[in-house]
């Protein structure tokens, strides 16, 4: 039987990505793409994710999964999927609210799958991690630095996250204590497996920390970033040192955070202290940037989905796998590689 997929947010970059994947590697599915501007597509539906109203006009598509590509603020594409029993698995959301859509969905009868993958790259850190064995109640320590090429195509929507969230503090996790920080603060040196050059790389939100220390109960985490150029990466540092994105609007943040958007290779390596001492490391790099990756991982995520092989409720993504066995599907992928 054929089922039914919406992708809200499809006309961007991501959601035509995950779009043209799933059409290839599924062609029976039929893909349904959510858009505020209908046009003349006749798989176009016209929502506004910000109006409840508009979802009424999904009742007359028989729709198995949902799969969200765009800023939900208020949680109506959610709230919609829950009340209408629909799967639904969500890529977008900030840690703040990713933490808002969970007390969301505790509140509410979880008639279906309700999957969030909002961690880098799809939400396969930890996936990456448990598959050389590594158990999480083993762990002391994890740390994610993450290497971002301002050349990446998904280079306009990184660039709105940052211009949105960059003077924003969020936390990042020391023996289950919250540590208070912003973007591009407490700088060390990084050499990256990759190339091999020595790259400072500061703090940066991602919501693999709070889905470490919370969910997968690992008392110490953190993440740091840099850019393909320590230049620009430590004229970052400066300015959040001296506050100088407060005095900006979200246009001019923007234009300091936007890229050519032509491709870049994108890579983060997670490095795990165990309860034993020793330590291990991770290396992922996708030779085509953060777009390939993570739609090619939420590809992953929505067909084991409609395997329909799960009961209904709320999942994180990598709880949808065996460790092992996604990491042979995600590096079947040319362009990605795991070491």
């Amino acid at each position: 039987m054929s089922k039914t997929i919406l992708i809200i947010g499809g006309t961007g970059l991501i959601g035509k990505t995950i779009h043209e994947m799933l059409s290839s590697r599924n062609p029976a599915l039929k893909i349904l793409i959510g858009t505020r501007n209908k046009g003349t597509n006749p798989n176009h539906v016209q929502i506004d994710i910000n109006d409840k109203n508009s979802f009424e006009s999904l009742y007359k598509h028989s729709i198995n999964l949902i799969i969200l590509c765009t800023k939900d603020p208020d949680n109506n594409a959610l709230d919609y999927a829950i009340k209408s029993k629909i799967d639904y698995i969500d890529i977008t959301k900030p840690t703040s609210e990713l933490v808002k859509s969970l007390d969301f969905t505790e509140k509410r009868t979880i008639e279906s799958k309700i999957v969030f993958s909002s961690g880098w790259m799809g939400g396969i850190a930890p996936l990456l991690l448990y598959s050389k064995g590594v158990l999480a109640n083993d762990v002391k320590n994890v740390e994610i630095l993450v290497y971002y090429s301002t050349k990446d195509k998904a280079g306009k929507s990184s660039a709105d996250f940052m211009a949105e969230n960059v003077s924003k503090p969020f936390n990042f996790y020391k023996n289950n204590t919250k540590v208070n920080t912003k973007h591009f603060l407490n700088s060390k040196y990084h050499v990256f497996n990759f190339d091999g050059k020595n790259r400072k790389v500061y703090d940066f939100d991602i919501p693999d920390l709070y889905i470490f220390n919370q969910i997968e109960k690992i008392p110490t985490v953190s993440a740091k970033l840099t850019f393909d150029s320590n230049l620009i990466t430590s004229a970052l540092g400066i300015m959040q040192k001296i506050n100088f994105f407060k005095i900006l609007n979200f246009k001019e943040r923007k234009l300091i955070f936007g890229g050519s958007g032509s491709g870049d290779v994108s890579t983060f390596e997670i490095f795990v202290s165990h309860s034993n001492s020793k330590q291990e490391k991770v290396v992922l790099k996708c030779q085509k940037g953060q777009s390939e990756l993570t739609s090619f991982s939420t590809v992953l995520h929505v067909e084991k989905i409609l395997e329909n092989s799960f009961q209904n409720s709320v999942y994180f993504s990598h709880q949808l796998h065996n460790p092992k066995d996604f990491t042979v599907l995600l590096t079947s992928n040319s362009s990605i590689s795991i070491y």
